[in-house]
């Protein structure tokens, strides 16, 4: 796994107004959608603070704890958000950086830098995952019996 994208935004927000600001719906959609592209599994993970540690390490653990690194084909991307720290990380797993060119995630994160510097916090979350399916798709098409292998609603940890 590597650090693929870190971005400090807006105004300082507490979790409870990030996650009541969040159509949690729309974004669980929007990952059903973008696996519907690609074998690749994309997971959000929201907490208030990288707590432990730097925020690297902190996803890192965090992405193995989801079971991240369990997928078929190693091509889990995870978009973790700490939201008091106003920092959120992209990262992908081993099978995803064996085939993607250097920077291959730059323009999502700023992107999304500029989405929550707007506080459309849904719309940047939705246009990252959108943007990650549509360039997974390129390098882990969606195959015949493919499965979801990891939950697509975002997990929120206090």
């Amino acid at each position: 796994m590597r650090l693929i994208g870190r971005r400090r935004w807006w105004r300082l927000v507490k979790q409870k107004e990030f996650l009541e600001r969040l159509d949690q719906q729309k974004i669980t959609a929007a990952i059903q959608e973008a696996e519907q592209q690609t074998s690749g599994e994309i997971r959000v993970h929201v907490q208030p603070k990288a707590l432990g540690g730097e925020i690297r390490t902190v996803a890192e653990r965090t992405f193995e704890r989801l079971g991240m690194t369990k997928t078929a084909l190693r091509n889990g991307v995870l978009l973790f958000i700490a939201t008091e720290e106003q920092r959120f990380v992209i990262l992908g797993d081993r099978g995803i950086d064996e085939k993607v060119p250097a920077g291959f995630w730059d323009e999502i994160a700023a992107k999304l830098t500029i989405r929550f510097s707007n506080g459309e916090l849904t719309e940047g979350i939705v246009e990252a995952i959108s943007a990650a399916g549509r360039q997974l798709r390129e390098y882990f098409p969606r195959a015949d019996g493919d499965v979801n292998e990891l939950s697509d609603s975002i997990n929120v940890e206090e």
